[in-house]
């Protein structure tokens, strides 16, 4: 097959081109480590070589060049940020470092021993490599504490090379809410080596402030020194998420962390500082567009016709030396991975588990043609096949499921952003015709606004701020036609009615000729991002968003308040959104997230249940996106092909009782399982009133603590620790800023307390083995809004919850015994409140242990509907839960889907296999009903 233009060979083409050629030897292995590795290296062991991989959860292991496991050290438990193999004791024998979010460089022999371990701090450690000055090795290694550090071969602190020393890094921005960092500081985003022909060697350093925004610069060191020897800002798209160096020649490859139309390799000559860039983009629609993925560049072994080996998401790039589009090779792969590695001594290159939650290491032979094949038609053994055949098997019992009688008709949850193929046109009409639940909402996504004159509107910063992903170009009678246009056919329509850089797309009035216009039909209005918690957007709440909200009323129509960060359990909190809180408008406004760049996905769902359980809203909403798995943006891997992770987090947000659902569509052959739980009944929907798996325990918010709001919304920016300030205050809600990606939370968290999760990473799934506690509006004392319509806590719950609740109070910071009274310090206090929980879980019906999320809801007098659901966001396993009754009396356990009965015969602990990837649908039938308090 000649090279014509741009060669792209996909699953049908490669075939085509490839008919007739022998197979011959493998030119893909996979090996399955039973991991999900997120991290992947190649170790010298003598004559041999060794794979070593990082898992999710922080394991090192090795492989033999068989693929079978030599060894494994679980470390800290907490996840590895970077890897570097090299023999730095001078027996021949590669070394393993791993710098860890917890803060240390930890280096293991290639036999797996610990040898020994660094910590500066607490702050993660980010990048690690080796230097020889001299013919002396020393470990560099750097993270979020702004410094480099010089370690010896044993682990002695050498030289310690702060980044304010030589650091050109310039914030930006004057948000007073949101106030950026000091100059002249970066984190060691990488760190790595340039070998000179003679021998010498150069320590290169990337350094950045800003995860998402800052492309930041290289620069370059004798080993030891204090000042660089050049200093080359990056000229890149995106900011830089993988950075390789040429064995050859020292060439540097800088391969960004962005989106799509972002990602681009640079090609940066170190003796002159000349940058070249590629744009993945120049290969049109033969890459894949849309998504956040990190590009992997290597240069390619050998005198062969292309120069650099570029991984993209589900796709290798081949491009020549010439960088000419035309000339470039793309093969398309089904699954991404999460990290590749170029082995230039074997011509081998190793990629880390695909991203959907794969558990194999994968190896390309590139002297073997047939990898090209292979890694198109490339279908992952191990926890993928696993997966897959556990979903058809669940989609096959659903069919099959009839709802028992003592159960209700399922309440209406409504899809507000499924993507509908005509090959799923047949199964949505099937729904619609057997089920009032799901309900299909149209959805489009403008790319245009109202052009309206705002120079009467009363504020400067809203005057002026407009959303760069739209055109204003409608007039009010367009945007009324345009609008409206949507609902034809259809039951109701859902759209963006503004955004937190521009909430005005469309002005008040407009809104309510649209809500006029339609007549009652559902209408979702989504406003995103709406983070500012400063005076200007309290203008537009009491300009724009309660007037809407009055007109609404009755009019079945709602607000989508998709915000980020804390804002449930933070932003809303502050006087500006009292009437919100209040329950005034309780039918009209929805508490939804976006949760990108976040690192406390247990808090949310406390957060947002805490809100629906208080009666503030009559319903609350979820959303997974693509980029709900990027908690570091200097590191997006979230381009996951299989949405696994996204079906088991909205079984979990709507057995919580989440109604409004807006998800950005990936694979929907595979989420419509999801609309056939939702329609047959198999999938639970509970009214809050039903749900028994909430702690008696709930934590209340009083109006938050500045530095709290300041700490949970800058996630951003990158350099802002500071190990004196971290110590002199303990907070609540802890480690929120840009500057702890995967951490561990500290022991007086409230994540690790209540919610049982151990770092600042995706706990989209957290196991609250006590029950849900819930974030919740004060009930008592100062900042209680005791008359406000939403009524009290208690008699919006199930009645087992009467005389049974017990109340604390925070700002974020400190704990309070009451609403209002003497402060107590989080690192201490906690322990009250988590002594609390474990007594008060004995009032409840139920509790579960074991890895996994889970909910409780009463489904009749004498039945209760047990949600259980493996709790590895991206990391699955087979799971053991361990069910334990305490005021509930069973008389049978059945598994709704496959009819397996479990042995009630002792109440106070019976196990319950939940496979990987999968949940599990529990009828629990009582001896008697719930007993009460009241």
């Amino acid at each position: 097959m000649t090279r014509f233009n741009l060669r792209v060979l996909t699953a049908i083409g490669i075939l085509a081109a490839l008919s007739g050629v022998a197979q011959a030897a493998a030119g893909i292995s996979s090996y399955d480590t039973g991991y999900t590795i997120t991290k992947v290296r190649v170790a010298d062991h003598g004559d041999q070589k060794r794979i070593i991989g990082s898992s999710y959860e922080g394991t090192i292991l090795a492989l033999g060049e068989d693929g079978k496991l030599v060894w494994k050290n679980v470390l800290s438990g907490i996840m590895n940020h970077d890897l570097w193999c090299e023999d730095i004791s001078g027996d021949d024998q590669d070394e393993i470092l791993a710098a860890n979010a917890d803060g240390h460089v930890y280096c293991l022999s290639t036999s797996g021993k610990l040898l020994w371990k660094f910590k500066a701090n607490d702050a993660p450690m980010y990048s690690v490599c080796v230097v020889h000055d001299a013919g002396t090795p020393y470990v560099v290694c750097g993270g979020f504490d702004n410094n480099v550090y010089y370690l010896s071969s044993t682990g002695e602190q050498v030289k310690v090379l702060p980044s304010k020393t030589y650091s050109i890094a310039k914030p930006w921005g004057n948000d007073p809410h949101k106030p950026r960092p000091p100059k002249g500081l970066h984190v060691a985003n990488f760190l790595r080596k340039i070998v000179q022909r003679d021998g010498n060697e150069t320590l290169v350093v990337h350094g950045t402030m800003n995860g998402m925004q800052d492309k930041g610069a290289v620069y370059l060191f004798e080993p030891m020194s204090d000042k660089p020897l050049s200093v080359t800002p990056v000229k890149a798209k995106g900011v830089v998420g993988e950075l390789f160096v040429s064995p050859d020649n020292g060439e540097i490859l800088l391969g960004t962390s962005a989106h799509g139309k972002d990602s681009s390799v640079c090609l940066l000559d170190p003796s002159n500082g000349k940058q070249t860039s590629f744009e993945l983009s120049s290969l049109k629609r033969n890459v894949d567009g849309f998504g956040y993925r990190v590009v992997q560049p290597a240069f390619l072994p050998g005198d062969g016709a292309f120069r650099y080996f570029v991984l993209y998401g589900r796709q290798i790039v081949l491009i020549p030396a010439s960088l000419n589009a035309a000339d470039c090779e793309v093969y398309s792969c089904r699954y991404s991975f999460n990290d590749m590695w170029m082995d230039t001594e074997k011509s081998n290159v190793v990629l880390a588990s695909a991203q959907s939650g794969g558990s194999c290491i994968h190896v390309l032979d590139l002297k073997n043609d047939a990898w090209k094949q292979e890694f198109v038609e490339l279908e992952p053994p191990g926890k993928i096949a696993a997966i897959l055949k556990a979903s058809d098997l669940v989609r096959q019992r659903t069919r099959a499921f009839e709802r028992p009688s003592w159960e209700r008709d399922p309440l209406p949850v409504y899809l507000m952003s499924e993507s509908i193929s005509e090959s799923l046109e047949p199964l949505v009409e099937k729904i619609e015709q057997q089920s009032d639940s799901p309900v299909f909402l149209d959805h489009k996504h403008f790319g245009v606004a109202e052009n309206w004159d705002r120079s009467n509107l009363g504020n400067e910063k809203y005057q002026t701020k407009r959303d760069q992903r739209r055109k204003y170009t409608l007039t009010q009678q367009q945007a009324v036609d345009s609008l409206v246009d949507v609902y034809r056919g259809e039951s109701g329509a859902a759209f963006w009615a503004g955004h937190g850089n521009d909430p005005y797309m469309y002005t008040l009035e407009t809104l309510k000729k649209v809500i006029d216009a339609v007549d009652g039909k559902k209408t979702v209005l989504i406003y995103p991002e709406l983070e500012d918690h400063s005076e200007d957007f309290a203008f537009v709440l009491n300009d724009h968003f309660y007037p809407l909200a009055e007109y609404a009323q009755g009019k079945n129509t709602n607000i989508y308040v998709r915000t980020k960060h804390c804002f449930w359990q933070g932003n809303v909190y502050m006087p500006m959104w009292e009437r919100l809180l209040s329950g005034e408008f309780a039918d009209v406004f929805v508490p939804a997230m976006e949760e990108t760049t976040d690192k406390a996905m247990e808090l949310s769902i406390a957060g947002r249940s805490g809100i629906w359980a208080s009666g503030a809203t009559n319903a609350w909403g979820s959303r997974c996106a693509r980029d709900n798995t990027s908690f570091d943006r200097s590191r997006q891997h979230s381009h996951q092909m299989l949405p696994n992770h996204f079906l088991r987090m909205m079984i979990y947000h709507i057995s919580h009782g989440a109604q409004y659902i807006d998800n950005f569509a990936v694979d929907q052959d595979y989420m419509s399982l999801l609309w056939e739980l939702i329609a047959t009944g198999a999938l639970y929907v509970p009214k809050r009133d039903e749900i028994v798996s909430y702690s008696p325990v709930h934590l209340s918010i009083q109006e938050p603590d500045h530095e709290y709001m300041l700490e949970s919304s800058n996630v951003k920016w990158c350099t802002f620790f500071d190990a004196e300030k971290e110590a002199e205050r303990p907070m609540v809600f802890s480690r929120l800023n840009g500057s702890w990606p995967g951490a561990p939370v500290t022991k007086w968290d409230f994540s690790r307390y209540a919610a049982g999760v151990k770092d600042r990473r995706l706990n989209f799934l957290p196991p609250y083995e006590n029950g849900l506690v819930l974030i919740t509006p004060p009930q008592d004392g100062r900042y209680a809004d005791t008359d406000a319509p939403r009524g009290a806590l208690v008699d919006q719950l199930h009645p087992i919850y009467r005389n049974a609740l017990s109340e604390y109070y925070t700002d974020g910071r400190s704990y309070y015994a009451a609403s209002g009274s003497k402060s107590f310090p989080a690192d201490q206090y906690y322990q009250t409140i988590e002594a609390d929980i474990k007594q008060a879980s004995k009032k409840l019906p139920l509790t579960v242990t074991g890895q996994v999320a889970w909910v409780a809801a009463q489904s009749s007098p004498t039945h209760l509907r047990l949600t259980l659901i493996d709790s590895g966001y991206l990391n699955p396993q087979n799971r053991k839960a361990v069910v334990h009754f305490h005021t509930a009396q069973p008389v049978a356990m059945t598994d709704v889907l496959f009819g397996t009965r479990f042995d009630v015969s002792d109440p106070t602990a019976v196990e319950v296999s939940v496979p990987l990837g999968m949940f599990r649908f529990i009828d629990i039938e009582l001896k008697q009903p719930l007993t009460t308090n009241r």
